[in-house]
């Protein structure tokens, strides 16, 4: 679908498999900044109620922080409605609580994400990094980033955070794509005996993810140590709220990283000169990766729902309707970014909304921006730069941005000096 009612349409998963639709959030950001988007049934999944798209940066960021107005419980926070048996069962996820309930879980698990122990993960991800940089240059050829890179990277450093043992670590990926690339025709769903798609967070399709994290928890009571699921296993938290904690973590945990990483390094190979200053030195690192983070946020969208009448933007709304902010939309927002579509890796300030903003900002940001800036560290001493080998493939979902596959030539390094 094109447009309804000449209002751009930026539902359509499919739309993304191609990028964020510039041209279309540029005319929502200045014809109708908070628009109504049809639903229909698109993929296998049924058509819902339609919802307000908002664009600007200003009203995004309203919305994230007003959790009193704009919940995340009363409907969760993905943009196809749940079926109204499960949503009991999603609201026991932080993710989908408002306060005061949200803060408390919050305060819980905090504990795990100390600056201490995230900063001890850098040698890890550094040498984790050096490695599969060392194996994609040795295999030689034009090396796909993301099959020989960019996935181990990020799923390897969640499992290391977690304490998952090695063997177990296939599993997270498997329902880390169950659950992220659900709407990709690569990721045909599961189908119910009438032959409907299933939720892939429904109750069915997350307990085999639940058995697991009781059976880790168990373990890690017996056999502590210093990871993430030692301390959800041995917090106040009861049983049904540890298992959607595991459950947030390793797929949140896993696909921000997953995500931000290749799609970082594609708009490298894109802006040759903005590469070669990082490349020199002319930049600081931690600057440049937030500003690939604006311009290639990991995640594309993010549902509330009205809790009472209200207006945005002068657009009323009407208790129980949903509410759908567009990071990507807001992080190219002219009123904020001097010249959006420009990608500069200095740019400051760059009050981005890649990892939301409010009661619900990303717990694991520092884990994940720590991660990025050592893996462009480590690109950066591993070869002289990067340019594409052939187009990208995007995932189709209009929730997460994620690319598939990044076939790129890796120049030689530079010469050191003398």
């Amino acid at each position: 679908m094109q447009e309804s009612g000449g209002v751009p349409d930026v539902f359509d998963p499919r739309i993304y498999a191609t990028g964020i639709p510039h041209d279309r959030f540029r005319a929502l950001r200045d014809r109708a900044p908070v628009a109504r988007q049809e639903e229909p049934e698109i993929l296998g999944w049924p058509a819902g109620s339609g919802f307000w798209a908002v664009t600007r940066h200003a009203d995004v960021v309203r919305v994230l922080k007003d959790s009193a107005t704009y919940s995340s419980c009363l409907g969760a926070t993905q943009i196809r409605d749940p079926d109204p048996a499960d949503l009991p069962f999603i609201r026991r996820m932080m993710l989908n609580q408002d306060p005061p309930d949200h803060g408390r879980l919050r305060r819980l698990v905090s504990r795990a994400f100390t600056p201490g122990r995230i900063e001890r993960f850098a040698v890890t991800a550094r040498e984790r990094a050096r490695q599969l940089l060392a194996g994609a240059i040795d295999a030689g050829g034009e090396p796909d980033l993301v099959r020989a890179v960019t996935d181990d990277y990020a799923l390897l450093n969640l499992t290391d955070l977690l304490g998952v043992p090695p063997g177990d670590r296939g599993l997270l990926h498997t329902w880390t794509e169950r659950v992220i690339a659900y709407q990709d025709p690569d990721e045909p769903p599961v189908l119910d005996a009438e032959g409907r798609p299933v939720n892939p967070r429904s109750p069915a399709m997350l307990a085999e993810m639940f058995d697991y994290a009781q059976e880790l928890a168990v373990h890690k009571r017996a056999h502590p140590a210093d990871d993430v699921m030692t301390v959800l296993a041995t917090s106040e938290l009861a049983d049904a709220e540890m298992e959607m904690f595991f459950f947030l973590l390793t797929v949140a945990g896993n696909d921000t990283v997953r995500s931000a990483a290749p799609g970082g390094l594609l708009a490298l190979a894109e802006h040759q000169d903005e590469q070669r200053r990082l490349w020199t030195g002319e930049v600081d690192t931690g600057t440049a990766v937030d500003e690939l983070l604006r311009v290639h946020p990991p995640v594309l969208s993010f549902r509330r729902t009205a809790a009472h009448d209200t207006e945005l933007s002068g657009q009323r709304i009407r208790r129980g309707d949903k509410v759908v902010v567009f990071h990507a939309s807001a992080n190219h927002d002219e009123r904020v970014f001097p010249d959006p579509h420009r990608l500069d890796l200095g740019r400051t300030p760059n009050p981005h909304v890649s990892f939301g903003d409010g009661p619900h900002v990303c717990l694991g940001a520092h884990f994940a921006r720590l991660q990025l800036r050592v893996l462009h560290e480590e690109v950066r001493g591993a070869c002289g730069g990067l340019e594409l080998a052939g187009p990208p493939r995007r995932l189709v979902s209009n929730f997460i941005n994620g690319v598939k596959s990044l076939p790129v030539r890796l120049r030689e390094p530079f010469a050191p000096h003398a």
